[in-house]
């Protein structure tokens, strides 16, 4: 028997990451006249490092699925560099002179070559991460996190609302974190397991992974 698209067993897809990075950019573009260099949410960076560090992980995720065979033991050694000491190591960053409606652009573009890679790579092809050897379910579900914790950070930040599908937080769970608690809200679960929130009786943990290797054969 086949899962319903919203089960959170089905599997994470490029279309979820099509999705989540569109949900993102209509969520923060009501902000495109705010400060984007205020703290994002408990981050250290700014709503716009955030968005770029963001963006940089979805093209990082795509490149890293591109070689053949794409590479198992590292990553692909582009020159990461920083705009400033403290800041996201990026290869990745917006033209500040087109402003957030550059940088939200910069996000689609990122996220758009992240959903199309997933759609053409075999699902048995496998690249190095280092929570763990990856799939391409595996690379697009760490896309959608990325996407719906970094877009709670700016959300936040910027002061615009943030709720995220119930369906996509609980399957991102259930494929990258099989030990997330299941009694209560896919969301909140996700900001808990991610350090980003209390839970009544759980407080929020100090350090925390996903597991990207590809589920266990059924």
């Amino acid at each position: 028997m086949s899962q319903i698209s919203g089960s959170p067993a089905a599997p994470v897809t490029a279309d979820d990451v099509q999705r989540a990075v569109r949900l993102a950019v209509d969520a923060l573009r009501p902000a495109l006249a705010a400060d984007w260099d205020v703290r994002a949410g408990s981050l250290e960076w700014s709503c716009w490092e955030t968005v770029e560090h963001l963006a940089d992980d979805l093209f990082s995720y795509a490149a890293q699925l591109g070689p053949e065979p794409p590479p198992a033991t590292d990553d692909v050694p582009f020159a990461w560099t920083r705009q400033r000491p403290g800041g996201p190591a990026n290869v990745i960053f917006a033209d500040r002179g087109h402003g957030p409606a550059g940088l939200l652009r910069v996000l689609e573009a990122c996220g758009a070559l992240l959903t199309v890679v997933v759609r053409a790579t075999s699902p048995r092809a496998r690249a190095f991460h280092g929570f763990g050897v990856a799939d391409p379910e595996g690379f697009a579900a760490m896309g959608v996190v990325e996407t719906l914790v970094h877009t709670h950070d700016v959300a936040e930040g910027l002061g615009v609302a943030w709720e995220p599908p119930a369906d996509l937080c609980a399957r991102v769970l259930a494929r990258l974190f099989p030990d997330a608690p299941a009694d209560v809200a896919p969301l909140p679960a996700l900001l808990w397991s991610t350090g980003r929130a209390d839970l009544p009786g759980r407080p929020r943990p100090t350090s925390w992974r996903w597991y990207s290797s590809p589920r266990p054969a059924s």
